[in-house]
């Protein structure tokens, strides 16, 4: 028989992961490289940092979605270039050879060039930085329990979001449910709903995506919830014990917020993999270092190469960017598997990738979350009915499912978060964040 058509599908996240499931009853060889061995659902992280959940509720091993595929191989392994000419993938312990290569490697945090910032404002896009997260906030409501300063003991309870985004606002307002409800009766020497939460975002409004009457309900329900949101505001500096902001239009001198807790959700920027590709293949990149694909998701000049998921750039029917969300990486996915699929039973190409928007949504904690379907707009308490809904029924390995429906069921009737959890000393704390930070750089 014919040698099977080899895939190599470089990254287990929702664009791969979807790809690679496709091509399930197809007569092809499917290889997927990742460095880690389980796939991360990735909208719900900010729930680990808080504690609502544990990691192993948003994530599911790769070998164990995959089993049944007889078709796929799994390798756990890190991608450090590619060889376009001779048509291999190069790792960090070898070469794999293909004959359509899929690049579906994700995003990381962007600094917009403080890149040291990284150290004392953490992103979210890893278990990592979640359980990261997780030490930080717990631990500084722990600080200030201990903190006779009433100055310091501030500081402490002073907590500054940067990003009003979806993942900003879902931050903010887990930790504001945390201060004024899981905590309330914890602790002797501090008021926990003392805290102070602020949003910082350089744009106009939060949730700036939104049509103007939800993005007013967001407002509404953040202000509620004690969170300052300060809008037109930009990050100037931030170190281990503060924050300097100032106004976008530089009206005012820089101001310092002190406290301690500094988390990132301000922007995202392609995987390094799309600068390699770029040398190998001259193919443009966006400012954020997207690869700017063709419509069928390939690369200008090779066929054999398709980029999906937040590492393509790719215009919607309006002529605007996709939006990096997991429903664009999971169309993707199937679209570039549809297309290998024709092309190796020799039928006729699909047509061109066309994104189906099925709508938008955004919570900003318990029984408030806002959403666009269409031209139905719906906020409160239905809204987030609804996130609950599409985000269970997203997850993919329905064991994980149930475990997060049983703890959201607990959690909204308790408000206990069981996962909240300091691990570790402090000293191991940073240590484990200087090592972490001397790997990525």
């Amino acid at each position: 028989m014919q040698t099977p058509h080899r895939v190599v599908v470089v990254g287990g996240g929702f664009g791969g992961l979807f790809a690679a499931r496709s091509l399930k009853k197809v007569y092809v060889d499917v290889t997927l490289i990742d460095r880690r061995n389980f796939h991360l659902f990735q909208p719900l992280l900010y729930q680990v940092a808080t504690g609502a959940l544990s990691p192993a509720n948003i994530a599911a091993p790769l070998r164990s979605i995959l089993e049944r595929q007889k078709n796929t191989r799994i390798i756990l392994d890190e991608v450090v270039d590619f060889d376009v000419e001779s048509r291999e993938v190069i790792t960090a312990e070898g070469r794999v050879p293909y004959d359509t290569l899929i690049v579906a490697a994700g995003s990381q945090q962007s600094y917009f060039g403080q890149d040291h910032w990284e150290e004392f404002a953490p992103g979210l896009k890893s278990i990592e930085d979640a359980t990261s997260i997780r030490h930080r906030i717990l631990y500084a409501f722990e600080a200030a329990e201990k903190e006779p300063d009433p100055v310091k003991r501030e500081a402490w309870l002073t907590f500054v979001v940067v990003g009003a985004g979806p993942t900003g606002c879902e931050m903010a307002g887990a930790i504001a449910e945390i201060a004024h409800h899981t905590l309330k009766q914890e602790f002797r020497t501090i008021n926990p709903a003392d805290a102070k939460l602020i949003i910082v975002e350089a744009a106009a409004d939060p949730l700036s995506m939104y049509p103007a009457d939800l993005i007013a309900k967001a407002r509404k329900s953040l202000e509620k919830r004690d969170i300052q949101v300060r809008t037109n505001t930009k990050v100037v500096d931030v170190e281990h014990d503060y924050v300097e902001v100032q106004p976008v239009d530089g009206s005012a001198d820089p101001e310092r917020i002190d406290c301690h807790t500094v988390i990132w959700a301000a922007g995202v920027k392609a995987s390094p993999l799309g600068e390699m590709l770029s040398i190998q293949t001259a193919v443009p990149l966006t400012r954020g270092g997207k690869v700017e694909v063709q419509q069928d998701l390939t690369i200008p000049g090779h066929p054999e190469i398709f980029v999906v998921g937040d590492m393509a750039q790719v215009l919607n029917r309006d002529g605007k960017p996709l939006p990096g969300l997991a429903p664009v990486a999971m169309q993707q996915g199937n679209y570039v598997a549809n297309v290998i699929r024709n092309r190796v039973n020799e039928k006729p190409v699909p047509a061109p990738f066309t994104y189906k928007d099925r709508g938008s949504m955004a919570t900003i904690g318990r029984a408030s979350a806002i959403a666009q379907i269409g031209r139905w707009k719906l906020s409160g308490f239905f809204a987030w009915i609804l996130w609950l809904f599409v985000h269970i029924m997203q997850i993919v390995q329905f064991e994980n499912r149930l475990l997060v429906l049983v703890q959201w069921s607990w959690h909204y009737l308790t408000f206990n978060r069981s996962a909240r959890l300091i691990t570790g000393t402090e000293e191991q704390h940073e240590k484990k964040l200087e090592e972490e930070l001397v790997g990525r750089h």
